[in-house]
């Protein structure tokens, strides 16, 4: 069971690398958010699951612990609020350069003189 569990989070890490890494601006949304999903149920799984645990010490029984619960709701609410920033991001970057590329250039156009930034020297 904990290799299935460590090849599904690998998967989603490796997937949402790839993403990452693309040229377009809503792949990276995704490939963030993957990240996110993948390190919360990292920090989850970590944390074990038990079940009819009291998450109090009350006496000599195994008590589950309550911090990687509280740790992944708070990277959930953070996640979210970081993936509403980034979509703003990416569309004012899409509707100031016209293009939804990272580096608001598409592949294979040659850039002017004016656009290359170098002052119009060539």
């Amino acid at each position: 069971m904990e290799w299935l569990v460590a090849t599904g989070i690998g998967l989603v890490t490796a997937t949402g690398i790839y993403l990452l890494l693309r040229g377009r601006t809503f792949p990276v949304v995704l490939g963030l958010s993957l990240l996110g999903y993948a390190v919360n149920v990292f920090i989850f799984v970590m944390g074990r699951l038990w079940t009819d645990a009291p998450p109090i010490l009350v006496g000599a029984e195994p008590v589950a612990d309550p911090l990687p619960q509280a740790l992944v709701l708070t990277a959930i609410v953070i996640g979210f609020a970081t993936t509403g920033f980034v979509v703003e991001l990416a569309l004012r970057s899409a509707h100031e350069s016209g293009s939804d590329h990272v580096d608001g250039h598409e592949p294979g156009v040659r850039l002017g003189a004016d656009q290359r930034g170098d002052g119009g020297s060539a």
